[in-house]
């Protein structure tokens, strides 16, 4: 197979240059098979990106089966002029807008609510599907009705692996990601933990959750679990989605032969260790949501 590896240039014009590269197909598995299910929504949460919304639309155009029942959904968080014209250019694609900031979790909510597929793709902006990754998700769904929730191998635009599924956060995770403990013998034994690199990730693996930026839900599952908790404005509301999945009997599972290149940006994390909680508004963002998340799963 040959697997493009997209390079990302940050100069006055900025956008995405193609190699493409040589890369063996991985063997297909039972949930890689057709299976029989109606339309798959693609709900894509977009705030204030519009160069990365034009190149994930247009790979979305590019990479789809033309077989393959889908509707594709931009949910626009303080719209502007310029994403807007974006879209235009994609007449198949529908617009949920909303002039303020309403945050990730409120959008991703909004999203769902406006889609009508029996399975629910949600994607950051940032986010490149390869060809037939999310047929393989929707396929690896419907096969396996006892996972609620699943996400693709995320990719950096080098082809390496980047970390995207985990177990469950604890005060000492934060602490250790956030300071110089996590460079230590113990806090590499916390964060190796916290990453699941005892497992083998090439191989379809139940996780405790999976990074919010590409995940695939059952609309069946969402009716039992509920939507997100908008108590979470932009940060752990995908780790409390995913516990929720749990707590109601469905399985969240790492779906590695569906893969998907993924911008990824830790905006949360400034170059100031704790300090970035006082100095960096994401830093800010994510540590109030953190307490909110700890203090919830603390009274159970």
């Amino acid at each position: 197979m040959r697997r493009a590896i997209l390079k990302y240039s940050e100069g006055a014009s900025g956008g995405f240059n193609e190699e493409v590269g040589q890369e063996r197909t991985p063997t297909l598995s039972v949930g890689e098979q057709p299976a029989s299910y109606n339309m798959t929504s693609i709900a894509i949460i977009n705030y204030k990106n519009p160069t990365l919304l034009r190149l994930c639309l247009s790979s979305l155009r590019r990479v789809l089966s033309p077989n393959f029942k889908h509707e594709i959904l931009v949910v626009d968080i303080a719209s502007a002029p310029e994403t807007r014209n974006v879209v235009k250019e994609f007449p198949e694609v529908k617009t949920v807008a909303f002039k303020e900031n309403i945050g990730y979790t409120k959008g991703t909510n909004e999203g769902i609510k406006a889609s009508s597929g029996d399975f629910i793709l949600i994607l950051n902006p940032d986010v490149i599907p390869m060809a037939r990754s999310i047929e393989k998700l929707a396929s690896y769904l419907a096969t396996n009705t006892n996972v609620g929730l699943a996400g693709p191998r995320l990719l950096n635009f080098d082809g390496s692996t980047q970390n995207s599924c985990f177990r469950y956060y604890t005060p000492l995770t934060v602490l250790c990601r956030r300071s110089p403990l996590g460079r230590t013998t113990f806090g590499k034994k916390i964060l190796n933990k916290f990453m699941m690199t005892d497992k083998n990730m090439s191989e379809p693996t139940e996780a405790e959750w999976l990074m919010g930026s590409a995940i695939m839900v059952s609309r069946k599952a969402v009716d039992k679990v509920g939507l997100l908790d908008e108590k979470f404005f932009l940060y752990m509301s995908d780790v409390d989605w995913a516990r929720r999945f749990w707590e109601n009997g469905f399985k969240v599972a790492y779906y590695p032969y569906s893969e998907m290149y993924h911008y990824h940006k830790r905006g949360s994390k400034g170059h100031f260790g704790l300090l970035d909680v006082f100095l960096n508004k994401q830093g800010r963002q994510h540590t109030i949501d953190a307490i909110k998340y700890f203090y919830k799963y603390a009274r159970k």
